[in-house]
């Protein structure tokens, strides 16, 4: 008779503890990684911009938890960068729509490459049935918390 061992199923809160360690641990690799022109917070521009292209200010001022001005010096200065792009609506001439440039993307691109090589090294020591078990994990993950902002961002445009 073969007994196999029930290992018990973590709490959401043991897995937020660790998902929160691997996050940090990550921010090191990733640092590591970038050779960035820009800053924490112009990252998140760019990403955002990357994701709602045509985006305006003020739903990426909002997005950023910023003001409206804030938000438009950081955006000055990814311009001068040659990063994104302002586009002047063409049905409200006060409204600025944002986009990457094809510098833009081709910096994302490239940081993109080197986090995955530094990545891939740490991948590489663990035990192929491990990075299976994470790459599942991780869909999973993605999967919950796209849902999720989903659903924030329903229940937002409710009540706006």
């Amino acid at each position: 008779m073969t007994v196999t061992s029930i290992r018990p199923r973590p709490e959401p809160e043991e897995a937020a503890r660790v998902t929160s360690t691997a996050a940090e641990l990550l921010e090191v690799l990733w640092g590591r990684a970038s050779t960035a022109p820009a800053s924490a917070s112009q990252l998140r521009v760019l990403f955002i911009v990357e994701h709602q292209a045509g985006i305006n200010l003020r739903t990426l001022a909002d997005s950023l938890a910023s003001t409206p001005p804030s938000t438009s010096r950081l955006c000055d200065r990814l311009q001068a960068a040659g990063l994104i792009e302002r586009e002047v609506s063409r049905t409200d001439r006060r409204e600025v729509r944002l986009h990457l440039s094809s510098r833009g993307h081709a910096f994302l691109d490239d940081l993109r490459a080197r986090r995955e090589r530094e990545l891939q090294a740490v991948l590489h020591l663990m035990p192929q049935g491990k990075r299976t078990a994470l790459l599942e994990g991780l869909e999973a993950f993605c999967d919950a918390a796209a849902a999720q902002i989903q659903h924030d961002d329903a229940s937002d445009a409710q009540t706006a």
